[in-house]
């Protein structure tokens, strides 16, 4: 799945490593306030910048990001593969998905983040971290890996799925659904498992195919 699964781990505990800091620093009483003032300040700005094409435009990113359609191209990708036989990229795709599905709820439970205020869709459940962020993550860039054969043509799909994964979070944050730091930390921990999960069982595989070798070479 990965030319190189240690480079896809390494990019993996960097994307992680980013969202568990962010939490860090959303949970600490030392540096929360810091960081609401740079959500606040964003907020307002969202505010400021509001206008009908915007919104209308917003909203439709919000929903490409919700489970109506996500949920969907996740089992029409699963599907796929396991008509392909491709059983490594539908373990990795389907772990990716179960996983960042299992962290969400606890996670927001834990925050129990308060919303923004006047948000222009209807929202439910804590604030911290986006559920359409993470989602979002996984979904895009998953497809991607997991469908497009390895090579510039991968890479070019994958810019642009992080791409629309990186619009469609910031639309959560112009609808005022959502923090800044929400959708950063979702949109990290959405990345890092889907491109994990693959780099992983492709490192394990690896690992097996060369103990298998080593055992049945000569003593």
């Amino acid at each position: 799945m990965l030319v190189d699964a240690r480079r896809g781990l390494c990019v993996s505990g960097v994307l992680l490593a980013g969202a568990v800091g962010i939490g860090v620093l959303v949970a600490l009483p030392a540096t929360r306030p810091a960081v609401q003032a740079v959500d606040d300040a964003v907020w307002h700005g969202a505010v400021a910048v509001e206008n009908g094409p915007a919104t209308a435009v917003a909203v439709a990113l919000s929903w490409l990001g919700g489970a109506w359609v996500t949920w969907p191209l996740r089992v029409l990708g699963l599907a796929l593969l396991a008509w392909r036989r491709h059983w490594l990229r539908l373990a990795a795709f389907a772990l990716a998905i179960g996983t960042s599905e299992a962290l969400i709820g606890p996670v927001k439970a834990a925050y129990d983040r308060a919303r923004p205020p006047d948000s222009l869709i209807a929202t439910s459940g804590a604030s911290f971290p986006s559920g359409h962020a993470v989602a979002a993550a996984v979904t895009a860039v998953g497809l991607v890996l997991v469908l497009a054969p390895p090579g510039p043509m991968r890479w070019r799909w994958e810019v642009r799925a992080a791409l629309f994964a990186a619009v469609m979070a910031m639309s959560r944050v112009y609808l005022r659904a959502h923090w800044l730091s929400d959708v950063l930390a979702g949109a990290l921990l959405g990345a890092g498992l889907v491109l994990g999960w693959p780099a992983l069982l492709t490192a394990v595989r690896e690992r097996q195919t060369v103990s298998r070798t080593g055992r049945a070479g000569p003593g």
